[in-house]
């Protein structure tokens, strides 16, 4: 049996970088998570990752975050889930009349702010008669792109700076030898990283535990910085895991 630590929600929380890693291999064998990570250890381990920053939980995560011409973004819906629950937001209002989406929201100790999205907008961003959503779903497509504006303006620090997924959809897509690259891709594949030098290593840990005791930081976030752009041995990790001060330990 797993050692995870076993919420009384019933929700399983990973307290290492081993025990995130068992995680991901659980959810990558059941049959109830997307199927976009089904036999996908290494995309859930990301999705974990991603959704930790924002506060989501691992299932919330999978469900929430899209990767678009290879950018991290929320769904729209689990943008304003995550602005709703924040204590900085006060309130979020969402109206349309057929042809202007307006959202207004209200940041706790500021002034309301309005942001609207009309279909003389789309027209000019060439969304009129594309096919798809704009097409089928023309209201709900302006609110999204009100909404984006509004809560990425006004809660950039509640989505840590993510933008929103309908938004880039309606992008140009990049181009790879003239053939567009798919436009939406539940977590891309990771891409094989380069070693992290262990010099830079110690050169490094000496600043990061200052760091880490003053507060600034935590293994676990230095560990998934560095792990973005390098690939890091259990050595290494576990070096950085060591920064953390002990039990009773003056921070």
């Amino acid at each position: 049996m797993s050692d995870l630590t076993v919420k009384q929600s019933f929700s399983l929380t990973p307290s290492s970088l081993s025990e995130a890693m068992q995680f991901a291999e659980i959810l990558a064998k059941s049959t109830i998570v997307p199927k976009e990570f089904l036999g996908n250890p290494g995309n859930i381990l990301v999705a974990i990752q991603w959704g930790l920053e924002l506060g989501l939980q691992p299932l919330q995560a999978m469900q929430n975050i899209a990767v678009i011409n290879g950018r991290p973004a929320l769904w729209g819906d689990a943008v304003i889930a995550l602005v709703r629950g924040s204590p900085l937001c006060e309130y979020v209002y969402e109206e349309d009349d057929g042809h202007t989406a307006t959202c207004r929201v209200k940041r706790r100790g500021e002034n309301e702010q309005v942001r609207i999205y009309t279909m003389d907008d789309a027209k000019t961003a060439g969304l009129i008669g594309k096919a798809g959503p704009w097409t089928q779903h023309p209201k709900r497509m302006r609110q999204m792109r009100a909404r984006a504006f509004a809560l990425r303006d006004v809660f950039p620090d509640v989505l840590r700076g993510m933008p929103v997924a309908e938004e880039l959809q309606d992008m140009p897509k990049e181009r790879d030898n003239g053939q567009p690259l798919a436009s939406v891709a539940k977590i891309a594949a990771p891409t094989e990283l380069e070693a992290y030098p262990d010099e830079k290593l110690a050169e490094n840990l000496p600043k990061w535990r200052k760091a880490i005791e003053d507060g600034k930081s935590s293994p676990e976030h230095l560990i998934a910085t560095v792990s973005s752009k390098y690939t890091l041995t259990a050595e290494q990790i576990d070096s950085i895991n060591q920064l953390k001060p002990l039990e009773g330990e003056a921070a």
